[in-house]
């Protein structure tokens, strides 16, 4: 079967693509680099003003003419919000104006918060509805690439492109071993395109980060990082590589699914990858439609968000609705693996920790926690940056942290860094539009939604699960304040991990006795003996109180006094063992008949046979100490009253002799 050819009347939209003949010049005018380099690039427009100065004039010309479009409509008293013909007028520039601002506007159509109903609805064409360029320019691309004309490789292809993002064009394909494929191909001339928007924009962030004093933050690292990625993103056969990537970290994940790559029929500019039916997960209705919950969807994408982030590092940077789809069967598909990036493992254990001193209210924490994440230098005075961010968690006090959203806390955190000395490091960037698009497209589905809700689950995992020392260090700062267990601490992290998919029972038991084991359990396992001796002294006293109240009221033998009961903070900690018990009953996993060979299995184990040997010698050495304590305090009782008993008949003498 031969390639379908496109109808008489497709053709490009006028002005917004270059000829055939333009497009099919080599591109030997633009820089030689394959990689961002930003070096190469500054020298290769610094010898050519006028080419950037004509593109300068061709952004801010159309530019300023909207901006004024829109001053006019307000003065005439139009609703710009409303104004359909405005919203067009904005995609169809940011079209015009290229592949970094189509970028922009991408971004924006994830986010009904900030953007009105009528341009979200235009801005979301920009994620695969752009003008496509000729099949021609495609076709010949794909035989420059792949070694061969299209016909010779796909028994089919479509007439027309199936979708036209801003990097590229992608057809529907049978290869001819039968496969639906997905043929993605290159916009011709997009690294020229790219690399003058990004010089033009690192010079004017490098002017701005030299004459704005108050702008502290890597502005030209961060588009720097930027355009390490988009250069990574225009190279098909590293796209390739980050999905193989991302399959292995992720594809076993639940309801995630990873398309396969097709490397005989990939190679820099053409990509062939297996064909996903599926459905944009902003289309509710029709997801809806196939008894497909939309919502549970979107949990699924944060979990793997989360894994991304604070797990692998390795995180999808790109996640707008034309990336995500719903697959019939239910699952959650990832498309376009171009934009990835990855944050190194002290900066996720560091975003774990500041999680936690965010929810411990522990702002000194989350202060030298900014400053290992590089938003602060190590010389900064943090005096006056803490009550800073207890203001920013203010509206807190008394909620959860969870019911925040991650927009309103960039948003709180951003106003902060104006007034403080704060640097946003390159890396962040990038995590932050993760996952204020992947929020984004939450709000979209269910406005109730709340990112951080659905996150602290894995968090608390984490923390109960990781061996990693700066993890064990955040548990110990979470379950403790001023040298006091906090059991409700405690209380919650259990209910919040049981909650999470993948938390493992078994695995939180064995990790916990092996820490408390170790040395770097010791200060925990000290103050649980503590707790666990209070426990046992208000269970023995409730027990001794209620029989002594039995001799007396019941069986009328009133010379035995009554015994006291439990002190409140005693009764306290014996409900918090009482609910940490029926917590762990209730948890996925706990099975008795499973977890007595496993115990029995425990009791032999050198580890479990020393802690047990260990917490035995505490809590003796403990009960010893309190009863030689409680003894001398009863005898010192005994010899007040004594001395009182004395002192009467003294006195009585002495009166006598006065008298």
């Amino acid at each position: 079967m031969t390639v379908k050819t496109p109808p008489t009347n497709s053709r490009p939209i006028e002005g917004e693509i270059q000829t055939i003949e333009q497009a099919m010049l080599t591109t030997n005018t633009e820089p030689e680099t394959l990689s961002y380099n930003p070096a190469e690039i500054a020298v290769y427009y610094q010898a050519r003003p006028l080419q950037v100065l004509r593109r300068i004039f061709a952004v801010l010309s159309p530019t300023l003419s909207f901006v004024l479009g829109l001053w006019w409509d307000r003065k005439r008293g139009i609703v710009v919000k409303s104004d359909r013909r405005r919203a067009i007028q904005l995609r169809e520039l940011l079209t015009r104006l290229g592949p970094a601002y189509i970028k922009i506007g991408q971004a924006l159509s994830t986010r009904p918060d900030l953007v009105p109903p009528i341009y979200l609805e235009e801005l979301t064409r920009l994620q695969d509805q752009l003008p496509a360029f000729p099949n021609e320019i495609a076709y010949q691309f794909i035989e420059e690439e792949l070694g061969n004309a299209p016909e010779e490789i796909y028994t089919e292809l479509s007439a027309t492109p199936i979708a036209a993002a801003s990097l590229g064009q992608v057809y529907k394909g049978k290869l001819k071993t039968g496969e639906e494929v997905a043929v993605k191909v290159q916009r011709p001339d997009l690294r020229e395109r790219i690399t003058i928007d990004l010089y033009i924009l690192r010079g004017l962030a490098a002017w701005v980060q030299k004459q704005v004093k108050r702008v502290r933050s890597d502005l030209v690292g961060i588009l720097d990082e930027l355009g390490d990625r988009i250069f990574e993103e225009m190279d098909y056969i590293h796209e390739g590589e980050n999905a193989e990537r991302f399959f292995e970290l992720y594809g076993h994940i639940k309801d995630i699914y990873v398309p396969k790559i097709y490397w005989e029929y990939t190679n820099r500019r053409v990509l062939t990858m297996e064909w996903i039916n599926g459905t944009k997960l902003t289309q509710t209705a029709e997801i809806n439609a196939q008894g497909i919950d939309a919502r549970y969807l979107i949990e699924v994408g944060v979990q793997c968000s989360l894994r991304q982030l604070l797990e692998h590092g390795f995180f999808h940077a790109d996640p707008h609705p034309g990336n995500l789809l719903a697959t019939p069967d239910g699952k959650l598909a990832y498309l376009d693996f171009g934009m990835m990036s990855e944050i190194q493992p002290p900066q996720r254990y560091g975003l774990i920790e500041a999680i936690v001193h965010v929810v411990n209210r522990d702002f000194e924490g989350l202060a030298q926690d900014y400053v290992k994440l590089d938003f602060l230098s190590p010389e900064t005075d943090l005096t006056p940056i803490i009550p800073a961010f207890s203001k920013v968690f203010a509206n807190a006090q008394g909620a959860s942290v969870a019911e925040f959203n991650i927009k309103s806390i960039t948003d709180d955190l951003s106003e902060l860094m104006y007034e403080y000395p704060f640097r946003v490091p390159p890396y962040y960037a990038l995590i932050i539009r993760s996952l204020v698009t992947l929020e984004g497209i939450a709000i979209f589905i269910d406005p109730e939604f709340k990112v951080l809700s659905e996150a602290y689950p894995y968090v608390a995992k984490r923390l109960l699960t990781d061996p990693a020392p700066q993890l064990r260090t955040s548990l110990k700062d979470l379950l403790f304040k001023e040298g006091r267990f906090r059991w409700n601490r405690l209380e919650n992290l259990l209910r919040n991990a049981r909650k999470n998919q993948e938390y493992d029972f078994n695995l939180v038991v064995n990790q916990g006795l092996d820490f408390l084991s170790s040395e770097r359990g010791a200060f925990i396992r000290d103050k649980l003996v503590d707790e666990l001796l209070n426990g046992l002294n208000a269970v023995g006293l409730n027990v001794l109180h209620n029989f002594t109240y039995l001799l007396r009221e019941r069986v009328g033998i009133t010379a035995i006094n009554e015994t006291p009961a439990a002190t409140v903070e005693q009764q306290q900690t014996l409900e918090h063992i009482k609910n940490i018990s029926s917590i762990l009953r209730e948890t996925r996993g706990f099975d008795p008949a499973k977890l007595a060979p496993q115990i029995a299995q425990l009791l032999f184990n050198p580890d479990v046979q020393r802690l047990g040997q260990q917490i035995t010698n505490q809590l003796l050495q403990k009960a010893i100490v309190r009863l030689i304590r409680e003894l001398l305090a009863a005898a010192e009782e005994a010899n007040s009253n004594n001395n009182s008993d004395l002192a009467q008949p003294l006195n009585l003498s002495l009166t006598l002799k006065r008298g």
